[in-house]
């Protein structure tokens, strides 16, 4: 695909992009930096689109494992697969970004981090018993494709939204987590949600988009909208009181709650939802399977208290622990004692 993120339904992503939010803050930090300087001009990366710029050894192609490169599923299949290429190597390489607040960027000292990351680290945990077996190459949105189906990459964990079309190009792993739109509110706001701001004549901001209107309407009927050139300007509109609320990913609206949840609250309903998943070249089922099972163990097995922490950490949620009995991703199901 020539850009990934031009593509039918994933509209709601080019707000964190287009404006760089929060690029700037560093993991952890104590408190919320003022908006005005949170935006980062363009995409956030010195290269151009569609480039990768390789990090913590992902320079060059593996010595051993296969080359890295145009290799066919078969070859890579004739070659023992992905999940043996990457075993004999040493290290998963990731395909990731670095300028998207809670997901993927950089703390004060450069380092990687977000739930992106986090992912990205358990995978390395699974398959070498260590957390850092991990070369990440930082790449734009619209290469997260193009650098799958060049082997550049094992594995991209760049918040990518499944879409039918992106399926014809790509494997996407089983879910990891559920992205809608909400609403960031003052913490002191009246409203609590989209329902409470209904028949309020209430105003709502939202990044500039020639779908921008219709996504707001579709939470708050009648909503004034006020929209504005940048992720930044929005949160200023909203701090500043010029409107009751701004619209937002309901992941970006946890980040900054945790960030500072004396100034800000969540919306009470989300809409719009969307899946983010993982995202393999095809042909390599016993490596989408492993990724499968690692991020299905991550999720409800022995490796939740990993994926829990790291959700608190940047969602501000805490999460029920699965519960035994029923496996809980096969539905409800009532447990009736004699």
């Amino acid at each position: 695909m020539a850009s990934t993120e031009t593509e039918a339904g994933a509209s709601r992503r080019l707000f964190l992009r287009r404006s760089g939010l929060l690029a700037g803050i560093a993991a952890g930090a104590g408190a919320l930096v003022s908006a005005c300087q949170l935006a980062v001009p363009g995409a956030g990366n010195s290269s151009s689109a569609g480039s990768a710029t390789p990090v913590a050894g992902a320079t060059a192609a593996p010595a051993a494992g296969g080359a890295i490169g145009t290799n066919s599923g078969a070859a890579q299949a004739s070659a023992g697969g992905k999940l043996e290429q990457v075993l004999k190597r040493g290290t998963i390489i990731v395909g990731t970004g670095s300028t998207n607040p809670p997901w993927h960027f950089e703390d004060d000292k450069g380092n990687l981090v977000g739930m992106d990351i986090e992912i990205a680290r358990m995978f390395s945990k699974g398959l070498f018993d260590k957390t850092d077996a991990v070369d990440f190459v930082k790449q734009q949105a619209d290469a997260r494709i193009p650098n799958l189906q060049t082997d550049k990459v094992d594995v991209v964990i760049q918040f990518m939204t499944v879409t039918a079309l992106r399926a014809q190009n790509v494997e996407f792993t089983i879910p990891y987590y559920r992205e809608a739109v909400n609403l960031l509110l003052p913490a002191n706001s009246p409203y609590n949600g989209p329902k409470d701001m209904v028949g309020k004549n209430a105003k709502i901001s939202i990044l500039q988009n020639v779908t921008a209107a219709d996504m707001v309407h579709r939470g708050v009927g009648d909503a004034q909208v006020m929209q504005l050139d940048s992720q930044a300007n929005c949160i200023l509109a909203l701090d500043a009181g010029r409107v009751d609320a701004a619209a937002v990913d309901d992941s970006t609206c946890r980040w900054l709650f945790a960030q500072n949840p004396t100034k800000y609250k969540v919306g009470n309903q989300a809409w719009d939802s969307q899946t983010y998943s993982a995202a393999v070249r095809p042909g390599d089922p016993r490596w989408l399977n492993w990724l499968n099972t690692a991020l299905h163990e991550a999720m409800v097995g022995l490796d939740w208290p990993t994926y829990a922490k790291a959700f608190k950490t940047y969602f501000g949620a805490s999460l029920d622990e699965p519960p035994s009995g029923f496996p809980v991703e096969f539905g409800v199901r009532t447990v009736k004692t004699a």
